[in-house]
Parts: structure tokens; C-alpha cells; sequence
């Protein structure tokens, strides 16, 4: 499942850092090891994770890969989500209706 993917590449706090740092836009290797506190190298594996994962693309510009979120590769994650949210507040629907029918039943009075 892709999702499983995004989630599992973003599990990481540091990997996490680098992925919002794009939330601006594009920044390459340099740029974005100069707003962590992390070397070069790490941010580079960093961003090779998140690339194999789908949520960032990279392009040449010179010498330098500029790296942007994709944010193709969220909708999975999205969907996911959604759904899970979806899951909760339907279990908190039924138990609104259920609370509300005991309430009902509460009062001694009987449906006819």
C-alpha cells in the first residue's frame, strides 16, 4: 500500500524536518542542510528516502537538484487519513445516538 511508504518516511523526525523545510518550495541539498542541524550527506539519504516514497521530485538546475514535495505522492497518505477520519466520527455518531436513546429510555416513557 503507498501509503504505508509515506508513513513509514515520514516516521523519522529528522526525514519529517527536511519534508516541511520543501513546504515553502524547492531548496537543494545545501539549502536545507543550512536549516538543520544535520550534515549534507544525512540530508541527502534523507531526501533519497522521501524520493523513493513519492513525496518529493528533483530536478537539475546547474551543479545542484532542486527538490519540490510532490504532492501526487500525499493523496495516498490523504486517502488514508480520510478514511480513518471517517471511520471515527462515524463510531462517534453511533455513540451520540446511542447516548441519546438511553436518554430517551430514561425517562419512563414507552413508544407506543
Amino acid at each position: 500500500m503507498p501509503y504505508e511508504e509515506s508513513l513509514s518516511a515520514l516516521s523519522d523526525p529528522t526525514r519529517r524536518r527536511v519534508f516541511e523545510s520543501l513546504r515553502g518550495g524547492g531548496l537543494s541539498v545545501s539549502q536545507i542542510a543550512r536549516r538543520m542541524p544535520v550534515s549534507r550527506p544525512a540530508v541527502s539519504q534523507h531526501l533519497k528516502v522521501l524520493y523513493a516514497a513519492g513525496l518529493v521530485r528533483a530536478r537539475a538546475a546547474g551543479t545542484a537538484r532542486i527538490y519540490t514535495v510532490r504532492r501526487e505522492g500525499l493523496v495516498e497518505l490523504r486517502a488514508y487519513l480520510d478514511g480513518f477520519w471517517d471511520d471515527v466520527l462515524d463510531a462517534y455518531a453511533q455513540a451520540a445516538n446511542q447516548q441519546t436513546g438511553e436518554a430517551d429510555d430514561s425517562t419512563g416513557k414507552e413508544d407506543d
